[in-house]
C-alpha cells in the first residue's frame, strides 16, 4: 500500500467551502481512481492549514492519479487554496485500519 500527503493552506474563512467541495467533487473524484483505497483530510485548528492523506494499492495508481486527475482537483479548490501545494508519498508499512502486515512479517 502505498500513501500520498498533501499539505495545502487555505485562504481565510474558506474552510466550509473547502470541506463542501471536496466533500461533493473531489471524494467521488478519487473514488473512480484505480487503486484508491481511502482518504483523510484534516485541518488545522487555524482553519487555513490542511492536510490530506490518500491511500492507494500501488505507487502506480498514486502516480496516475498526480499526472491524470489531480491537476483537475487543483482547478477546483483555486478559489479557495493560497500558493502551492506540496506533496510528499510514503510506502505504508503498518496499518491497523487496513490490516496491513509490518515490514517484519512481510
Amino acid at each position: 500500500m502505498y500513501a500520498r500527503f498533501l499539505t495545502l493552506n487555505l485562504k481565510p474563512n474558506r474552510l466550509n467551502e473547502f470541506t463542501e467541495t471536496f466533500n461533493k467533487t473531489v471524494i467521488p473524484m478519487l473514488g473512480k481512481q484505480t487503486g484508491f483505497k481511502d482518504i483523510f483530510a484534516l485541518a488545522g485548528s487555524s482553519g487555513t492549514e490542511i492536510r490530506t492523506i490518500s491511500l492507494w494499492d500501488s505507487k502506480e495508481n498514486a502516480e496516475s492519479y498526480n499526472t491524470t486527475t489531480y491537476p483537475e482537483v487543483l482547478k477546483m479548490l483555486a478559489s479557495v487554496v493560497e500558493g502551492t501545494p506540496q506533496i510528499k508519498t510514503y510506502d505504508v508499512v503498518n496499518s491497523t485500519f487496513h490490516k496491513i502486515p509490518t515490514l517484519a512479517t512481510v
